[in-house]
């Protein structure tokens, strides 16, 4: 079974040989812009011959701000055209790796919900995640204005990463679900229509995007927010944290892998960044480790299939 056809069976429910294995991580330096970061990717993809490509969004975290000094500032954004190098220049990186690696596998390429494209564009005007927290408190309409107008931009790449560039389907991130963030109703109400604007929009491209349910920096989500969403998150995805009580997959950290599997595949790296998963037919690894490593955690990634039965 050629990777392709491993993958979007996988995603849809169908028999697969074994596995698909793909682990990843940022890059830096030369390598997060320009030509280097594509080489990059394709170095990376070939050496570890892994079954599918996700495209890392490095050198694009912060969404293009305006300075903001008030509450009303958030209302100023105006939505990103198709040839703005925010868009732009992300979709030309898609496309460079799709037409050297996409037909023999499929590749998808990080999108960031709304709100955390506005978080990393905050911090780079300056302002804290404790401001943009304050300024939702101080004038929420404000601040999800502001959301509407990202969720727009973002909708417009993830059409043009499917329909120009080629990819298979975006890797859509949501964030924010932290305990500490919003209670579950507030961030319905202020962050979900945003978050919903984007995926069902790529939806209308692709069948085949999914819902990574981050949990940067170590924090723990509320995955029931998320449960309902649209997506292939249901199948295969990035979930922080312990099982949703109604959604299909079950996503675990290393440390709460079954024990058959975890030491197989290994531990959690110690600074919480490495992020083991396994579900009923995908298990993937982000590390970055030597050839070696990367080669033994992708044969027992593979090997779970047949476990799985036992």
């Amino acid at each position: 079974m050629d990777k392709r056809t491993r993958v979007l069976n996988a995603m849809n429910k169908k028999e697969v040989d074994h596995v698909p294995v793909g682990f990843w991580f940022h890059f830096a330096g030369e390598e997060a812009s320009g030509q280097g970061c594509i080489n990059a990717h394709l170095k990376y993809y070939r050496e570890t011959d892994l079954d599918f490509v996700k495209i890392m969004c490095d050198g694009y975290f912060p969404y293009p701000l305006p300075e903001i000094k008030t509450a009303a500032d958030w209302k100023s954004l105006k939505p990103l055209t198709s040839d703005h190098p925010f868009i732009r220049e992300q979709v030309e990186r898609a496309k460079a790796i799709v037409e050297d690696i996409g037909k023999e596998r499929c590749v998808f390429y990080n999108v960031f919900a709304p709100f955390s494209s506005l978080r990393f564009g905050a911090e780079a005007v300056g302002l804290t995640d404790s401001d943009v927290m304050e300024y939702i408190r101080e004038d929420k309409n404000a601040v999800m204005d502001a959301l509407d107008v990202i969720a727009q931009s973002n909708a417009l790449l993830a059409e043009l990463l499917i329909t120009e560039a080629g990819c298979d389907g975006v890797y859509y991130c949501v964030q924010g679900g932290e305990y500490d963030r919003f209670t579950p109703e507030e961030y319905r109400k202020t962050i979900t229509p945003s978050d919903l604007y984007v995926l069902e929009h790529a939806n209308r491209f692709s069948e085949n995007n999914i819902i990574h349910m981050c949990g940067w920096a170590g924090n723990r989500n509320q995955l029931a927010i998320w449960q309902d969403y649209p997506g292939k998150g249901s199948k295969l995805g990035c979930i922080c944290g312990r099982p949703v009580s109604g959604c299909r997959p079950l996503f675990y950290r290393g440390q709460n892998l079954p024990g058959r599997f975890r030491d197989s595949l290994g531990r959690t790296h110690p600074a919480g960044n490495s992020l083991y998963r396994y579900q009923g037919r995908t298990a993937e690894i982000h590390h970055r480790s030597n050839s070696q490593s990367w080669q033994n955690r992708i044969d027992a990634g593979r090997g779970l299939h047949n476990r799985c039965k036992a």
